[in-house]
């Protein structure tokens, strides 16, 4: 039997997104980068997506998608995130498994429940629902049916795989201590077949196993090899790609040998992770040492199973309990405070538990008289899901954008509603019993989304994890609440009183709730009060009668000014719009804004269509909130000063002139402080500036441009770069000469995005290759 090697990699992210905007707010533990998607994605996605191999000298010899010969799957809420803002890495994604695909007649890309929940733990339709909306997002994105799916940490038992049969998936992958006993598939009922018990250690995870149902259908399993894959994990095995290989082949046989971690082992955790990795794929795929890649479903394919297996259930990879890290005090934990306790996982468990069983309830009771079947209505509403992710995507990395005035929600998304109407909601109901319908969707896709396993991995319960558990359920009892039945997280706080926190200046459950969650919750005046504070700060408030509209993943406030700009307060009429609540408010407001009075004097006031009247002041959004203001006031400053800047040190740039004997500075130097960023783009141009003062200007910008001003003229720089390269024909001889000049202003600069994009152009061109040198390819 030959022998094959598959490397997966298990990519996820917890649903990090506000529940009511749709997207990300800052996250400060994450700094400098936005939050920790950002974060983890510039350390490992994307290089996984453009992973580097070098040659003996250290230079760049070649650029590989990773994803096009490992396998993987990524948490259908971190493609979400990387739709909006990482399309690049998730087209490489998809391109490796269409090439895979063609390569191998399957695809790399494994689906994975929908929000990571642990599905032993779930009830019956919960877990239906997340593999239902698993398979709806993966066909979505990656155009066909998986033929996999990735069990939130390997938790599982014979009722989740049941779950997996049901919708036609083919084969899971699992920790080999999960493995109890296994048999020939020799035609014996399982009561008679010779069972032998097995371990970890003793299990042959070379083939795949197949698990009988009680159904009378049956899944494949594969087994990983846990010891290598820990030493992956942990043990430094990236810090050297041969050491890595030759550890493989020593450990390989007959069949098939498995290695699985988390997907950010691969640069995340261990820097440059990702190069170990290339190393190894390359060395694969080139058949040395005669161990060849391959994917799980093509080995399916190649060698189907002999032998059955019994599970220890419910179990998984990463509690040594079964599944008791996500429902007690089990002792797993992180290992990072050796003193605490996780006696709070119990209620936080049982508290979520009492308030979904009373969502399903109400969802089941108001629900019947809007969808002909409620529970097949929630099954079909994963393609709405997968739309409105797709529907929301844009260009800026931005977490939100003005858009044009007027703007609608996308029309991929009103059409995925269209036809989940046609199909689901019954005839003839009022446009108020239509937006109650889908609100009750909402409602449920947040109580599923407060179930991610996160929340009960690490070891407290004041952490992010468990607080955006607790704001998912805040916002699914609002919905239900707004649609018909009492304000149910009252039953979560029932429990939560009894979740101790082991800080003992957080209280409880209760108390986290009360001060991190309950602050979180949005309202239309919050709504109104950001859309103008960024409109502002984006320079795109309209004109008196004009309307402009401020458009975040989630939600939509169209503003229409019944005054001037200039006015305190600003009045005029908003329209507020939730993209998975297709109705929509409109209010009157009157707003002092934050130039006018200072951050704490700001605030909005808003008339509601029955006369009621509520105001928001700037300072009472909560924190993360007024932290995307911050950042968007930052980043609009910085955007002004440069454009305002540039023009003024192209101009400046031909007139400086030669120091005269002794001259040491500029003369009036303080004032080219704030020009310094712009001057050194102004520099890499050229700008007709003579050699000799190009000299000067570069030894002065060294000499002067702090840490803040490298990084912004590295910003510059790199968007230059990408317009430059961006060009139908680029001009290479241009390019070179920037490059040059970049690099001696910028000697640490990180050209990674720079080197992708004239790979990508090919290295067969005499302009491309002399560019290439310059970045430390070998050509």
């Amino acid at each position: 039997m030959a022998r094959h090697l598959c490397i997966h990699g298990h990519f996820y992210q917890p649903p990090r997104e506000d529940p009511w905007q749709g997207d990300v707010l800052p996250e400060g533990s994450a700094a400098p980068a936005h939050d920790w998607n950002e974060r983890i994605h510039r350390e490992s996605y994307a290089p996984l997506a453009w992973a580097r191999r070098l040659d003996a000298n250290g230079r760049i010899a070649d650029i590989m998608n990773c994803y096009e010969w490992m396998s993987f799957n990524v948490g259908p809420t971190l493609l979400r995130w990387m739709d909006r803002h990482a399309p690049d890495t998730l087209r490489r994604m998809v391109e490796g498994d269409r090439q895979s695909l063609a390569r191998w007649g399957h695809g790399n890309a494994l689906a994975q429940v929908y929000h990571h929940i642990i599905m032993p733990l779930a009830t019956v339709r919960d877990r239906e629902m997340e593999v239902a909306w698993a398979v709806d997002d993966f066909m979505h994105r990656f155009g066909r049916k998986p033929e996999g799916m990735w069990l939130a940490e390997s938790a599982a038992d014979l009722p989740s795989l049941e779950t997996l049969a049901d919708a036609g998936i083919a084969f899971t992958i699992l920790a080999p201590r999960q493995a109890r006993a296994v048999a020939m598939l020799d035609g014996r009922p399982a009561d008679d077949a010779a069972w032998m018990p097995v371990d970890e250690h003793s299990l042959d995870i070379r083939e795949p196993y197949l698990v009988e149902l009680p159904s009378g259908r049956s899944m494949a399993v594969f087994f990983y090899d846990g010891a290598l894959s820990r030493a992956v994990a942990f043990e430094r095995l990236l810090q050297d790609g041969e050491g890595f290989w030759r550890r493989l082949v020593g450990a390989a046989g007959p069949g098939l040998l498995s290695v699985c971690t988390d997907g950010e082992t691969y640069g995340h955790h261990f820097t440059f992770g990702e190069m170990a990795l290339a190393h190894v794929l390359g060395q694969g795929y080139s058949g040395r040492d005669d161990l060849r890649l391959t994917n799980y479903a093509a080995q399916l394919e190649r060698t189907p199973p002999r032998r059955r297996v019994l599970l220890h259930e419910p179990s998984s990879w990463s509690c040594a309990h079964g599944v008791e890290r996500w429902r007690s005090d089990c002792g797993c934990t992180d290992g990072g405070h050796p003193g605490w306790n996780q006696r709070w996982r119990k209620p936080l468990r049982e508290g979520l538990d009492a308030m979904k069983r009373e969502i399903d309830a109400h969802f089941s009771r108001r629900g019947a008289s809007l969808f002909y079947d409620p529970w097949a209505a929630l099954r079909g509403y994963g393609k709405v899901l997968a739309t409105q992710s797709t529907a929301a995507a844009t260009p800026s990395a931005d977490s939100a954008q003005p858009a044009a005035p007027g703007t609608a929600l996308p029309d991929a998304l009103e059409d995925a509603r269209s036809t989940f109407a046609a199909k689901h909601l019954r005839p003839d109901l009022a446009p108020s019993d239509i937006d109650t319908a889908w609100r009750l969707l909402a409602m449920q896709e947040a109580a599923l989304a407060a179930f991610a396993s996160c929340a009960w991995f690490f070891d407290e319960i004041s952490r992010i994890e468990p607080v955006n558990a607790m704001t998912y359920a805040l916002r699914a009892s609002d919905l239900a609440a707004a649609t018909g039945t009492g304000d149910i997280h009252r039953h979560l706080l029932e429990h939560l009183q009894r979740a101790v926190s082991n800080k003992p200046e957080e209280g409880t459950g209760a108390d986290i709730f009360t001060h991190h969650a309950l602050p979180r919750r949005e309202t239309v005046p919050g709504l109104v009060l950001q859309a103008l504070c960024l409109l502002e700060a984006a320079d795109a408030l309209p004109a008196a009668g004009d309307t402009a509209t401020w458009t975040w993943p989630g939600a939509q406030v169209a503003v229409r000014l019944e005054s001037a700009p200039g006015d305190v307060p600003l009045q005029g009429m908003a329209e507020v719009r939730l993209a998975l609540e297709p109705g929509g408010e409109t209010v009157h407001f009157a707003w002092t804004p934050p130039h006018a009075t200072g951050a704490t004097g700001s605030l909005v006031r808003v008339v509601r269509a029955d006369g009621t009247q509520e105001a928001m002041r700037l300072m009472d959004l909560a924190r993360n909130r007024r932290e995307a203001l911050l950042a968007a006031l930052t980043t609009g400053a910085t955007r002004r000063a440069d454009e305002l800047l540039g023009p003024v040190a192209r101009m400046m740039l031909p007139l400086v002139s030669p120091w005269e004997e002794a001259q040491r500075d500029m003369v009036r130097s303080e004032a080219w402080a704030p020009l310094l960023p712009t001057l050194g783009l102004a520099t890499i141009t050229g700008c007709g500036a003579s050699p000799e003062t190009l000299r000067l200007v570069e030894d002065y910008l060294r000499a002067n441009l702090g840490a803040g001003d490298r990084r912004r003229l590295a910003r510059l720089a790199e968007g230059m770069f990408t317009e430059l390269l961006d060009a139908p024909e680029p001009d290479w001889d241009k390019i070179e000469r920037r490059i040059v000049r970049t690099r001696a202003l910028l000697p640490d600069m990180d050209w990674w995005s720079v080197q992708n994009r004239i790979w990508q152009w090919g290295l067969a061109g005499e302009g491309p290759r002399r560019c290439a040198v310059q970045l430390g390819f070998r050509v």
